[in-house]
């Protein structure tokens, strides 16, 4: 085959910079030069030039949207730099307070100046670009593990597959932002659904999420999504020094960022934007949910630094949710996979924020009588951040004949044990171990996406093999054979092996994945990593005494009773030997990067003249140190500011070494 002549390179080029230059214009400044059909036109042209010079094609060319094969499933994507959720706000008060904290935490006397923009109602994702090219795309997912979603990614026009980037653009470049969908888009797809036979969705959101998990790029390709970036990963090699400016930069580089940003000095002017945004939602194209207000500056951030989950510097001030009249015709109870009984409204059908509510959560027997709600009555009913559907309030009486009193059960609804109720709990338990809704439920979150993840044991699947007697309790998953599947509504020879592979591949977990897996009460993913962090084996967390586990930080009194109660319990020792004996294993935490204060436990007293307590303990955690809250046996080092007391003397008696602030300060500039 010969090499294409330099004239034919040459359009190619030309083609491919056009295209480029008009998929800019339509997707990201909504601002189109041509018409549908000449655009059609010039792509037809590159394509039939790429098809006969294989050679000229190239990784960024827009004809390689959509160009992979379907996935048999997602490859799991490990962050360096986890993307963080945001503390959310309801009210102007929420906000006010936001701005005393930070002001408080920064030692600022004056206005902080905060750049504020719409919170998109949308799927999160990470693109990542590579000397300038897109190389890889991911979920959101936990914030740390995500969901390879490079070749749908590809497929949305409004994603640049390079970046003609200024001189700054780093070799590697992280950029955050949402997928969305507009909603006269999303109206146009429901009506193609339809007329194919198939359900519509529910909103924009989940039609998002929905198209971009498709295993065929192709059918993601025929979806109407758009990309909006609102940050990166990492701003420090950018020669930027504020929000503000990170938002025209990428904009520069041919991302389109959220309409109506605004740099605001001062919670007043942020105060005012969001009336400004909240009177203009209704007129939007697309969703938004509330405001995204942070501190404009990237040094300040730097400061603030973060929570566990959430950084300091950032909140979401969301909009009042939207609500609907409707009646109250039933409640069922539910008990859930600790026990805890919750009661369920059974709604008349009601359009509440453009989704229909059928159902709404009554969160307990206390909020019932609070609230006055009886059956039959019609109450008002609203998306509690526009999302979980609750009732507020009874409108008016019941009406006659209805049965109007509600009847919290005294027993299980399953199992039919006596319900408890702990002193100062707000919800009632059923304390049978053995109770089969706790059971299936445990079951369920144990294969889940919370707890092994094991692809193709989904809630259906588990409910199936639960009433075949397949499924009693976590052990049981491990004895699975494809001869136990096989016969089963919905499997054949090729499916139970693969439900019966998928699961052997999960039998390699952390301590911390087993730990969350388990369902023991107070314990998420953030507090398994914890523990795992400071008892690396489950040996060394089953033996830790309640001291032990009140020492680590962000461990409360609740969280270690529960853990040492799960460990103490004889049925929990038995599932967890037989776990082990049908091949579970636990992998090894992979090293921990040694920091400075890696295995340190700082203990700070008195008052700090450059920098506020939390600051301070924020810049120990970052370089890998403990902070203890009292003194104890395991602290390495005190920090005393002026007026230190009881804590200092009992750190000099026991010989512990003590800095002084500056003396603190100049450990850590040598860490």
């Amino acid at each position: 085959m010969t090499a294409p002549g330099k004239e034919i390179v040459a359009r190619a080029e030309e083609l491919r910079r056009q295209i480029r230059h008009h998929d800019h214009r339509y997707y990201v400044l909504d601002a189109p030069e041509i018409t549908d059909s000449e655009y059609d036109r010039l792509f037809r042209e590159l394509v039939e030039l790429e098809n006969r010079h294989p050679a000229l094609v190239t990784a960024d060319s827009p004809s390689q949207r959509v160009g992979a094969r379907p996935a048999s499933s997602f490859r799991q994507v490990q962050r360096r730099i986890p993307m963080l959720s945001l503390e959310n706000g309801f009210s102007e008060g929420d906000l006010l307070d936001f701005d005393r904290r930070v002001r408080r935490f920064l030692q600022a006397t004056g206005d902080i100046a905060y750049l504020v923009d719409p919170k998109l109602d949308g799927l999160a994702v990470e693109l990542l670009y590579r000397d300038g090219l897109f190389a890889s795309g991911s979920t959101r997912g936990d914030g740390i593990t995500g969901e390879d979603v490079t070749a749908n990614l590809k497929t949305i026009p409004s994603i640049p597959l390079s970046l003609a980037g200024p001189e700054n653009l780093p070799a590697e470049l992280a950029v955050r932002g949402e997928v969305i969908i507009n909603r006269m888009d999303f109206v146009r797809l429901n009506e193609q659904r339809s007329r194919e036979g198939e359900a519509p969705f529910a909103n924009p959101r989940n039609a998002a999420a929905g198209s971009l998990r498709q295993l065929d790029p192709g059918v993601t390709a025929g979806r109407p999504l758009r990309f909006v970036a609102y940050g990166v990963a990492e701003s420090r090699d950018l020669s930027l020094s504020c929000q503000f400016e990170l938002l025209r930069w990428l904009h520069r580089l041919g991302f389109r960022v959220p309409d109506h940003y605004r740099r605001c000095l001062g919670i007043a002017e942020v105060l005012d934007q969001y009336a400004v945004l909240a009177g203009i939602r209704s007129r939007l194209p697309y969703d938004i949910d509330g405001m995204v207000v942070k501190v404009d500056d990237f040094a300040l951030q730097e400061r603030l630094g973060e929570k566990s989950r959430a950084p300091r510097w950032a909140m979401a001030y969301k909009f009042p949710a939207q609500q609907a009249i409707t009646v109250l015709r039933d409640v069922l109870f539910n008990v859930g996979r600790t026990g805890a009984v919750t009661p369920v409204a059974i709604l008349d059908p009601v359009t509440v924020g453009g989704v229909i509510v059928s159902r709404a959560t009554l969160h307990n027997e206390d909020e019932i009588r609070r609230k006055g709600l009886r059956l039959g009555a019609r109450v008002l009913v609203q998306r509690a951040g526009d999302v979980i559907p609750e009732i507020l309030r009874a409108v008016d009486a019941p009406t006659p004949g209805e049965p109007a009193e509600i009847q919290f059960p005294a027993d299980c609804p399953d199992c039919h044990t006596p319900l408890v109720r702990g002193a100062g709990e707000k919800v009632s338990r059923c304390p049978n171990p053995a109770c089969p809704s706790q059971r299936l439920r445990l079951l369920i979150h144990f294969a889940g996406k919370s707890g092994l993840d094991i692809e193709g044991l989904g809630k259906k699947v588990i409910e199936k093999l639960v009433r075949q007697g397949l499924l009693v309790d976590l052990p049981d998953i491990f004895r699975l054979s494809s001869a136990d599947l096989v016969g089963l509504e919905g499997f054949g020879e090729l499916s139970a092996a693969n439900l019966v592979a998928a699961i052997a591949s999960r039998r390699s977990v952390s301590l911390a994945r087993l730990l969350t897996a388990l369902g023991i009460r107070h314990v998420g993913e953030t507090t398994a990593s914890l523990l795992e962090r400071n008892f690396p084996s489950l040996e060394l967390l089953t033996a830790a005494s309640l001291d032990q586990l009140l020492q680590v930080e962000g461990i409360g009194l609740q969280t270690a009773e529960s853990v040492i109660a799960y460990f103490a319990d004889p049925d929990n020792q038995r599932i967890l030997q037989e776990l082990f004996s049908l091949g579970l294993e636990l992998t090894p935490a992979g090293p921990a990067a040694v920091l400075p204060f890696t295995g340190q436990h700082f203990l700070f007293t008195g008052t700090l003249a450059t920098l506020t307590r939390d600051e301070a303990k924020e810049l120990v955690k970052r370089q890998g140190g403990i902070i203890a809250s009292s003194f104890n046996r395991n602290v390495t080092c005190v920090v005393a500011g002026d007026k230190a007391g009881g804590k200092l003397a009992k750190a000099t008696a026991a010989g512990v070494p003590i800095l002084s602030e500056e003396q603190f300060l100049t450990l850590l500039r040598q860490g």
